[in-house]
């Protein structure tokens, strides 16, 4: 008769949290992104404080998504994140803090270069740095297309 151990079971149920958990980041990041390029009827100027306070929260939501990405990897062991030449360690706060920080640098364009990606979290940092190059051209695009098409 095979047994199976308690280990075993906590970590694949662990791992399928994990999965559950990126699944649900990566949909909130993929609609905030897309609601970018949704025309809305109520628009009246080129940029207004509605205009400007949906920009941030796209912002603050791609790089909260992605910074929790980079805190998953590294809490479930799988470096993605190097600084000062060593893998990150600590608990789950530093690591998360970690990786905000390296999530906002990343996503605009500073790249200080104390924090650096490795392994997969390259791939990351490259889909996170287009989106950041990306959303302000779509908000312009965005923002003039709904200036053109609005009613005299």
């Amino acid at each position: 008769m095979t047994t199976i151990s308690p280990t075993y079971v906590r970590t694949r149920w662990f791992s399928l949290v994990n999965l559950l958990f990126l699944s649900v980041i990566m949909f909130s990041l993929y609609k905030s992104f897309s609601q970018i390029f949704l025309r809305q009827e109520h628009r009246k100027n080129y940029i207004s404080f509605e205009n400007l306070a949906f920009l941030f929260l796209v912002y603050v939501n791609v790089l909260i998504g992605f910074s929790l990405v980079y805190t998953i990897f590294e809490m479930k062991g799988i470096p993605v994140l190097v600084e000062g030449g060593s893998i990150l360690t600590g608990g789950f706060l530093e690591i998360l803090s970690s990786s905000l920080y390296f999530s906002a640098i990343t996503l605009l364009s500073v790249g200080y270069g104390d924090i650096t990606p490795i392994g997969i979290g390259r791939w990351f940092a490259v889909l996170e740095a287009l989106i950041g190059y990306i959303i302000p051209a779509a908000f312009v695009v965005r923002s003039m297309v709904d200036f053109e098409q609005r009613p005299n």
